[in-house]
């Protein structure tokens, strides 16, 4: 697939009073194929809004380049191919959410029509239908977020920049939001979500990037990223105490999940295949399921970000 952004050794640096450099971001190396939900995650400060503000041409590198549809970031020409949400994103408070969609329509270059429909369509689908004609000023922190997002997809861009998409919203507002992500995504919407929420990282993206520092420590697929080499955990019904017992011998760890299943976590296929075959002889037990081990995307973090050996 094409590849929608892609950076080359991207660097942003300052220098303070005395000349010496402040570096934001180091020789950033990443790419975004079509119809790609890509996680840029990282800890405040770690470099992502000014990488973000970089692609979006409001910032020049200090050195590399970067490129969206192959166009150098900031041209003109890619503008209407994206939809930009900030994070915690500021508006004319005296306006509408209509008189705000209308305005960023026209500054699209959409006509009056479509930016009627695209407007009807998408206060329905953020939720604010009931608040079209109020004021922002008005709005929670969850409205306004609401009503950026929709602003962000006014035009129906190719790509989606979204910065802490969920900020500000309850529970249901998240659950809400995350499955319009999913449903942009099938769509065939490119995407670069950045989020402090790892769980939703986890469930709405394709690849992952965890950068600190301003340094990108890893990237790479969740199957990559979040399976541990060489470990696999088994699902056993219908167990007893014999059984378990001499499962023992070829596992790491054995949890009972309730009285029918107990969870087997081995450390190699070998032994996986002696825990198979245990089972397997028992007239009583059942093989449920098999599978790499998977530890969660908030697990992998903490142990890159601090610089932990990772378990």
């Amino acid at each position: 697939m094409a590849d929608v952004v892609r950076t080359e050794g991207l660097t942003k640096y300052y220098l303070n009073f005395w000349g010496n450099k402040a570096v934001i971001l180091n020789d950033l190396n990443i790419s975004i194929s079509d119809g790609e939900t890509f996680g840029f995650v990282g800890p405040n400060g770690a470099g992502k809004t000014t990488t973000i503000k970089l692609l979006l041409g409001l910032y020049r590198p200090s050195k590399g380049k970067a490129w969206i549809y192959d166009r150098p970031a900031g041209d003109v020409a890619v503008k209407n191919l994206i939809g930009y949400l900030p994070e915690g994103p500021y508006y004319y408070d005296f306006l509408t959410p209509e008189e705000l969609l209308s305005f960023y329509g026209k500054l699209s270059g959409l006509d009056s029509a479509k930016i009627k429909r695209r407007s009807d369509e998408l206060l329905e689908i953020v939720g604010l239908s009931g608040a079209r004609k109020l004021q922002l000023r008005k709005f929670s922190k969850g409205m306004l977020q609401r009503v950026g997002l929709a602003q962000a997809l006014i035009s129906d861009p190719k790509l989606l920049i979204l910065d802490e998409p969920t900020s500000g919203l309850d529970p249901l507002g998240r659950i809400e939001i995350r499955d319009l992500v999913l449903r942009l995504k099938k769509e065939g919407k490119s995407i670069l979500y950045c989020s402090h929420l790892l769980n939703e990282v986890e469930m709405v993206c394709d690849r992952v990037a965890v950068i600190h520092k301003g340094n990108l420590l890893r990237m790479g697929t969740m199957e990559e990223l979040l399976s541990i080499e060489g470990e696999l955990e088994i699902v056993v019904r219908g167990f007893n105490e014999e059984l378990l017992s001499r499962i023992k011998e070829a596992a790491v760890n054995i949890s009972v999940l309730d009285s029918q299943e107990a969870l087997v976590t081995v450390d190699s296929r070998i032994h996986a295949d002696k825990v198979i075959d245990i089972i397997r002889g028992n007239d009583n037990a059942v093989l449920v399921s098999m599978a790499d081990r998977r530890r969660s995307l908030e697990d992998l973090f903490v142990s890159i970000v601090k610089g932990g050996k990772e378990s």
